[in-house]
């Protein structure tokens, strides 16, 4: 008989460590960046301004007092079938700035945009015009502008964003706002800029929101909300009382077996 109270001592033990280990690491299970600390903050003293770099695309339009000056800088996108005829209306083309950092302009040719503001860039394509075409207007805009909302809210996703100017309410808005689960005094925003990963935790409960620097948010913005702990602490009951229950199981089918042969 001492050997079936030795297996069920082992058992017990089993158990226990596996509840205990389990209830240490249920904070990594259901935080996600729970080692956010480990990203170096950005300095929220500086001002950001949006910087455009590889991968951006970019609507680039030229226009001028005599409209036919400006069309070799405005080409024109068209769709044919097999007969030739054009389908549907045609389109200005989009230029991706490559990994170079540069995009190939018609006429003008190769130009640096990746490190310059919108309006840095369309400064410079506006000098190189005037070469060409007098009292050039440029106008452009960033069309995979997008930031992306995860973790407690109601609809969780990435979000393409028809401006360049979004706050972070706004951008939980497009996400269905917190869900109420949703931790709100410690949103995290995470920002990649010149290749380094910046992170900056928001309290949304403070008046001071709106001189945080990740107030307004950039290009590839990702906001985290945590679970609030009603949500963390039900997420680990749940998970203990189903290792329990497996456990309990499995002891139960371990003493069977074992009387079975006594």
């Amino acid at each position: 008989m001492n050997i079936y109270k030795h297996y069920f001592l082992c058992i017990v033990t089993f158990i226990y460590v596996t509840i205990l280990f389990e209830s240490c690491a249920s904070n990594r299970n259901y935080i996600y960046f729970y080692n956010a600390q480990s990203i170096a903050s950005k300095d929220s003293s500086s001002n950001y301004t949006p910087i455009l770099k590889a991968d951006d695309l970019l609507s680039i339009n030229v226009s001028t007092i005599d409209p036919d000056a400006s069309k070799p800088f405005n080409p024109i996108v068209v769709s044919n079938n097999t007969t030739g005829q054009i389908i549907g209306t045609p389109a200005t083309q989009n230029f991706l700035i490559d990994a170079d950092g540069t995009i190939d302009y018609p006429v003008l040719g190769k130009i640096k945009l990746a490190g310059l503001s919108r309006k840095e860039a369309t400064d410079l394509i506006k000098e190189k015009l005037q070469s060409y075409i007098d009292k050039p207007i440029v106008n452009i805009r960033i069309l995979n502008f997008k930031i992306t909302v995860l973790g407690e809210v109601r609809n969780p996703g990435t979000f393409t964003i028809p401006n360049e100017r979004i706050t972070l309410l706004e951008a939980l808005g497009y996400a269905g706002d917190l869900a109420i689960t949703g931790l709100r005094t410690n949103i995290l925003v995470i920002r990649e800029i010149n290749g380094k990963k910046s992170s900056t935790r928001v309290d949304l409960t403070s008046s001071d929101i709106v001189n945080s620097p990740v107030y307004y948010l950039n290009q590839n913005d990702v906001i985290y909300v945590e679970p609030n702990k009603t949500k963390v602490n039900s997420a680990r009951s749940s998970s203990n009382t189903s290792i329990v229950l497996s456990s309990l199981s499995l002891l139960i089918t371990t003493i069977s077996v074992l009387l079975t042969f006594k």
